[in-house]
């Protein structure tokens, strides 16, 4: 009788760590981080994989209504190393990244026909069958609006970016009931307002598995200095990312496809007075702001730079008086705010821009630490 007890305790105690692991897994919140392979080599032995779930590779370019890579011979030696990666972190998945700020000129003219879109789909899925990652990721920066300078953008970009994203669901579809797989769509949007008023959010979330808001790079007002990556609101009418959530989910994006951005960068400016120690102030010129493992280790409280904090918008500044540069960043006390809204909010995660930009990974261990 004891051993029988003995045996159904075990079994027991055996069902309830099973029970709790597969609930941690269910509630697991995702970490994507994008990495620059733009830049040449990755150096992947310098990544730590296991506080990461996703990685975003950037970037695809887009020529001719093709996804396309640009620099072949380091783009697979790089999906190769990436790939390696998964025996540290099985669950790792490493989707490309197609777009982004200077390669989105050509978006509008191959998604403007049923022709070009199912050209673009199966280009952009040959590339993951190829080179066996787990998804797309579409930055396209930005869908009738301007973008960099040059950029080709219409007003039908409105229909054409759902229907760019059908297109390549179709194709994943395809690609999954030929091996049996599951892969990802993703994208990463533009945090204002204007980016949803023109786009269909409510039915690019049906065709997409999450929807990774660029909640950085906002800025003051007309010119004026201000905040890049603040959760909250400081300025009527502003930018921030609890503004952004909102007016996505208000155009029909659900909170658990929501990834929140973090930015692993500063930008600087120079004000054109002293006053409020820059912010509000207009701008003069752009100044390099560099990454956050930079500034940490070198400018923070550090070469004539003194360290605010902006209670309201929960952000840090750096401002030099002598300079009059002012540096807006994320710093460990932000990240672990925007990880306590992504809990609260129950969104789906944190993404972030860019890997290597924080090669101490300072930030990554409080993400790591906080969304656990």
């Amino acid at each position: 009788m004891k051993g029988f007890i003995f045996l159904a305790l075990a079994v027991l105690s055996l069902l309830t760590v099973q029970t709790e692991q597969a609930f941690a897994q269910k509630k697991k919140y995702i970490v994507n981080g994008y990495v620059g392979g733009f830049r040449g080599l990755v150096k992947t032995e310098e990544i730590d994989v296991q506080k990461l779930t996703h990685i975003n590779y950037a970037f695809v370019n887009v020529q001719d209504s093709l996804a396309v890579l640009t620099n072949l011979a380091t783009d697979s030696t790089n999906f190769r190393k990436l790939n390696e990666l998964k025996l540290k972190n099985p669950d790792l998945k490493i989707l490309i990244s197609i777009g982004g700020w200077a390669w989105s000129e050509n978006f509008s003219d191959a998604v403007l026909t049923q022709t070009s879109r199912v050209k673009f789909a199966k280009s952009a899925v040959d590339i993951i069958r190829q080179y066996k990652l787990d998804g797309v990721d579409i930055d396209w920066e930005y869908p009738a609006m301007r973008g960099e300078e040059g950029n080709i953008y219409r007003p039908e970009d409105k229909q054409n970016f759902t229907l760019m994203f059908k297109a390549l669901r179709d194709e994943l579809n395809v690609l999954e009931k030929g091996n049996g797989g599951k892969y990802l769509l993703t994208t990463a949007v533009g945090g204002s307002k204007s980016f949803v008023d023109n786009t269909e959010m409510d039915k690019v979330q049906e065709y997409t598995d999450y929807i990774l808001i660029m909640t950085y790079d906002y800025g003051g007002k007309n010119g004026t200095v201000g905040h890049h990556t603040n959760l909250y609101d400081y300025l009527e009418d502003g930018s921030s990312a609890d503004r952004s959530v909102r007016n996505f989910m208000a155009a029909g994006v659900p909170a658990g496809k929501i990834v929140l951005g973090a930015a692993f960068y500063g930008k600087g400016w120079e004000a054109a007075s002293a006053k409020n120690h820059g912010l509000g102030e207009k701008r003069v010129k752009a100044v390099q702001g560099g990454g956050y493992t930079k500034l940490k280790d070198t400018l923070i409280d550090q070469n004539g730079y003194k360290k605010y904090y902006d209670k309201k918008a929960k952000a840090p500044y750096l401002f030099n008086d002598s300079t009059k540069v002012l540096i807006t960043y994320e710093d460990e006390k932000t990240i672990a705010l925007k990880c306590r809204y992504i809990k609260k909010n129950k969104l789906a995660g944190i993404f972030f821009w860019e890997y290597f930009s924080d090669p101490k990974g300072y930030l990554l261990s409080e993400i790591s630490e906080k969304l656990d």
